[in-house]
């Protein structure tokens, strides 16, 4: 048996896979003080024998939650004489020059806790370093030398001197992570790795034991944030790139499941109960940058991350997102969350404050007998009117579809900067809704967009451990090589790609991986003559050469007037980065189709609220017992254990062999 979980801000999910191709899904509280005990919890409650478990895959929030709670540990950075403060002068460039409230981050590092060597090793010099560090209880310590990206060997050398005298610290140096240019970016990706890694690595260690001790599995892997999987082993040494571990194995999922349904060109929205993420899928490829920020908005600038990520956004707006006034008096949506404790008010665990979920339960989309809770509406109802109606003039109702439009406006903002802002028109996609609360959410969303057509997959609420199912193990590697292409020396740019592609088939094959299951990428980042930042482009031939250089060229101006929505051609364009993706891919399991039971889809028929119509009686279905291809035309409502999907007036869904709901966005033109 196959099992994959993952720990989100409010819940722990499951997916596993028997032997004969059967899904089993749980789903229960993430418990922050223990983490692993949620694990437990949700494998207890779907049922499943730990000696079953041949492969484990798990996602986990555990970096992401560090980083942004300033929880990780004392950290320590070595540099290079006259560097100590790169991490306080950042960037200068700004995405507003005239927003005076824009701030750049913190360091993570204490200026005194940031020392300085020359360029030769000295080993006196570093002990005097590290003894400062034990007298100041630093736990963990980054090394970032200037220009290591060119030759690291006084970084490792370093590292592995403090390795092998003072063992109690955890070292990272910025190469073993990136090896592109820009001392700022790779020392702060150095810093953060450090910061979080005593307590990736307890975790981790924890986990495994447990898994290994109590299950037959012997494949235990970790869901990094580029889309594929890695080994324990592997993770504790970079868990920087499990920084968005769990939320890319829903996009990477939403692939596969384009490729099983023939859709290719795919816009993910994934809503949980703390956050709402979404990401563009063309040509069946998901998009992968290392160009990624924690917490950068347009007043803060951000921690820079040198780490190969899933082109995501995420902004703090899920079900449990909270509803509260500003200065102004005006209701906002997020990002603040109730989380798993205590929750949206109809938890009934102590939570006073209305949520995106209160909301849609008091418009009815939602059913106050489905939730484990001994709340009663009147309860929710009493709370909505002190926190929200009994500060505006409004009905309750209008005051519940205001909250959800709100938090349907920052999710469309979302939407639209991995889409029109990126030059794509969402007309040619189709919307993936995943999550506890992407397809309560996604048809309203699909419409403002032009979206027509959405698939709210069989195991959408807990999707994104699905998609870790069909991850495979996958590693990135990039080396800033700056040079002209109008002088390219063709053998020196292949023998840097080829000592790219040895390094990450090396780390492979340690992973038990052989030849015929490896798939090489290659790419390049490229810019025009005087710029600043690159675009990369894929290089889709086993050598770069003068007979097919200037295919990549041109697939560069391409890319860039999408981008940028202008391209210059007369100009010249220089290489800066190779890059390189190495997957091993993984036997995928059979996901059989489904067998409807034999019973009344229809539950009941309830009053639901919908914007421009108002209350309406409608029938509920359960999702369960929806035959086969049969046609539901809306105002309807769809349900099932985790999730509620409304099909607004107009729309219309069916459901087809594998259990996966097709729903089409508006009139009567379309094929069923």
């Amino acid at each position: 048996m196959r099992v994959a979980t993952d720990i989100g801000g409010t819940f722990t999910d499951l997916v596993a896979l028997d032997n004969d191709g059967n899904i089993i899904v749980g789903k229960a509280d993430t418990t922050p003080k223990n983490f692993e005990a949620g694990i437990f919890n949700v494998l207890e409650q779907a049922k499943i024998n730990l000696k079953d478990i041949d492969m484990f895959i798990h996602g986990t929030t555990i970096v992401i939650n560090a980083l942004t709670e300033k929880k990780g540990v004392k950290t320590g950075l070595i540099t290079t004489k006259g560097f100590r403060d790169v991490l306080e002068i950042a960037r200068g460039n700004r995405p507003d020059l005239f927003n005076v409230r824009y701030k750049k981050p913190t360091p993570i590092v204490e200026r005194h806790l940031r020392r300085e060597v020359i360029q030769e090793l000295n080993v006196e010099e570093i002990d005097e370093i590290i003894h400062y560090f034990k007298e100041e209880n630093v736990e963990a310590i980054a090394i970032s030398l200037l220009h290591s990206y060119l030759n690291n060997e006084h970084e490792k050398k370093i590292a592995q001197y403090i390795n092998k005298k003072y063992p109690e610290f955890l070292t990272t140096y910025s190469t073993e992570l990136n090896n592109e240019w820009r001392e700022y970016e790779r020392t702060s990706t150095a810093v953060l790795n450090a910061y979080v890694k005593p307590i990736a690595n307890e975790y981790l260690s924890n986990l495994e034991k447990n898994i290994i001790e109590n299950s037959s599995s012997s494949r235990n892997y970790v869901m990094q944030s580029n889309g594929g999987t890695s080994t324990f082993d592997h993770a504790k040494i970079a868990p920087i790139n499990m920084v968005e571990s769990g939320p890319v194995s829903g996009i990477f999922g939403a692939a596969v499941l384009g490729e099983m349904i023939g859709e290719n060109n795919l816009i993910v929205l994934d809503i949980g109960g703390t956050t709402a993420k979404c990401s563009l899928i063309e040509n069946s490829n998901v998009k992968v940058t290392t160009d990624y920020h924690l917490e950068r908005t347009n007043n803060y600038a951000g921690y820079p991350m040198k780490v190969p990520v899933v082109d995501i956004v995420e902004i703090g707006n899920g079900g449990g997102s909270i509803a509260w006034f500003d200065e102004g008096g005006s209701i906002k949506v997020g990002p603040k969350s109730a989380g798993a404790e205590p929750g949206p008010i109809a938890y009934g665990k102590g939570g006073i404050e209305p949520t995106t979920t209160d909301a849609n339960l008091l418009l009815g989309r939602l059913n106050i007998s489905n939730f484990d809770t001994d709340t009663k509406i009147e309860e929710v109802k009493k709370q909505f009117h002190e926190s929200i109606t009994d500060h505006l003039d409004v009905e309750l109702d209008e005051a519940a579809m205001g909250i959800v439009k709100i938090a349907n406006s920052n999710m469309l903002n979302a939407l639209k900067l991995i889409s029109v802002r990126k030059g794509y028109d969402p007309r040619d996609f189709t919307m993936v809704a995943i999550g506890g609360g992407g397809p309560m959410h996604s048809q309203d969303l699909a419409r403002e967009l032009g979206v027509k057509k959405v698939i709210v997959p069989s195991t959408s609420s807990v999707f994104a451990s699905w998609g870790m199912l069909m991850s495979d193990l996958r590693h990135d590697y990039a080396q800033t090589h700056l040079t002209n292409t109008k002088d390219l020396n063709y053998k020196e740019i292949n023998n840097k790609f080829v000592e790219l592609v040895d390094e990450a088939v090396s780390t492979l094959k340690n992973e038990d991986v052989n030849n015929q299951q490896i798939v090489v990428i290659k790419l390049m980042d490229l810019r025009y003559e005087g710029q600043d930042h690159p675009v990369e482009v894929t290089v889709p031939f086993d050598k770069v050469d003068e007979n097919n250089l200037n295919d990549i060229i041109q697939a560069f101006h391409k890319k860039h007037e999408q981008l940028y929505t202008y391209a210059l051609e007369e100009n010249g364009t220089e290489i800066v980065n190779l890059k390189v993706s190495v997957i091993g891919k993984i036997e995928k399991p059979t996901i059989k189709e489904i067998t409807v039971p034999k019973g009344d889809s229809v539950k009941e028929e309830r009053q639901v609220y919908f914007e421009n119509e108002g209350w309406k009686k409608v029938k509920v279905y359960d999702r369960d017992y929806l035959a086969i291809g049969e046609k539901i035309e809306g105002p309807a409502i769809i349900e099932e254990k985790s999730t509620t999907i409304p099909i607004n007036s107009k729309d219309a869904v069916t459901k087809d062999s594998y259990g996966n709901l097709i729903i089409h966005i508006g009139g009567d033109n379309y094929e069923l």
